[in-house]
């Protein structure tokens, strides 16, 4: 196998090489170069032509974000955003890299053996992932009037690439839309500020979920990140519980877990949806929902950041269709408005 050739671009010299002697001490990546700020990084990536960049966002002279948008068009590297805990990720998302680690104390040596460890992993994912197509592209949003959306349960997973694709659906949603739950695989303090985010920028009502919460007409839960989260029938509603738990699949949310209890909470009255990420969680619960007659929907691999998800779920005959990431919203829509023909 290939060594992965990354680009460390971070300001501080300190963190700078915390990230480079780490992650060498893995066998499959090779630190090709480090830079104080875009400017460097930009000559830097002429003369190494890296495979994967790690970027900080609060840099001298260009900010992570601005860089990551000038950079992109030209030079399509995956880039893996490293940073402290800020809802700016995000926006770096939506600029296009695609994934985020969290700066760790310095003073902490487990914390920040944890941190090389996560950036290890995410860099691998990376060095595969594509960069997503629909930066700066307008998603139509799917009208509804005169519809009539037949009362279900929408259930999302999704994990690298999918904040913004997640967005990027409940974005152009109708604001009758059935009642939607999301596990993406994200850190626990993020998990608010996303489903914050989510809330202030589509026509839905987004949270992240507690126990309690009701799954209505509307409303989207986000699954709190370090807490798996299932479904259970009230009545003719639907409650989420959420939960702390070992991790499933790897993941803890894990979609595995949500998908899992749609299965047996609401049969053929829920559709599947599993996006973009590396691995497998959430191929076997939608498998087990398909079965029991829910519809099912995977992300097209041409549109997914990282086809890993979708994939193992397709192969195990778990998604009736794919979509592209520009069409999903509105096949969720023909679904609801056909109802089960």
């Amino acid at each position: 196998m290939r060594r992965i050739k990354v680009l460390i671009v971070e300001d501080s010299l300190i963190f700078r090489e915390v990230i480079a002697r780490g992650i060498s001490t893995d066998p499959y990546i090779e630190v090709v170069a480090k830079a104080v700020d875009p400017f460097d990084a930009r000559d830097k990536i002429l003369e190494y032509s890296p495979d994967v960049m790690t970027c900080d966002i609060e840099m001298p002279k260009m900010n992570g974000i601005e860089f990551i948008k000038r950079l992109l068009p030209q030079y399509p590297i995956p880039i893996i955003v490293v940073s402290s805990v800020s809802v700016t990720v995000f926006e770096a998302m939506k600029a296009g890299a695609v994934d985020f680690v969290i700066k760790p104390n310095i003073q902490s040596l487990q914390g920040v053996a944890g941190f090389i460890h996560e950036l290890i992993q995410k860099i691998k994912i990376a060095a595969n992932a594509k960069i997503p197509k629909y930066i700066g592209q307008s998603i139509t949003r799917v009208d509804e009037e005169g519809s009539s959306l037949k009362q279900r349960l929408i259930a999302i997973g999704a994990s690298t690439g999918g904040t913004e694709a997640v967005f990027n659906i409940l974005k152009v949603l109708p604001s009758r839309i059935p009642g939607i739950v999301v596990t993406q695989h994200i850190p626990a303090v993020f998990s608010k500020m996303f489903a914050e985010r989510l809330n202030d920028s589509t026509q839905l009502r987004v949270k992240e979920a507690q126990t309690g919460d009701y799954v209505d007409q509307g409303n989207v839960l986000i699954a709190p990140g370090g807490q798996h989260m299932r479904v259970k029938k009230v009545g003719e509603r639907y409650r989420v519980e959420c939960f702390e738990g070992e991790k499933v699949n790897g993941h803890c949310p894990s979609i595995d877990v949500l998908f899992e209890s749609v299965a047996k909470e609401v049969g053929a009255g829920a559709i599947g949806v599993i996006l973009t990420g590396m691995g497998y969680d959430g191929a076997k619960g939608l498998l087990t929902m398909r079965r029991k007659g829910a519809r099912t929907l995977g992300q097209d691999e041409k549109s997914s950041v990282v086809y890993g998800m979708p994939k193992a779920a397709f192969e195990i005959g778990a998604v009736e269709r794919q979509s592209s990431l520009e069409t999903m919203a509105q096949a969720l829509v023909t679904i609801l408005r056909r109802g089960n023909g």
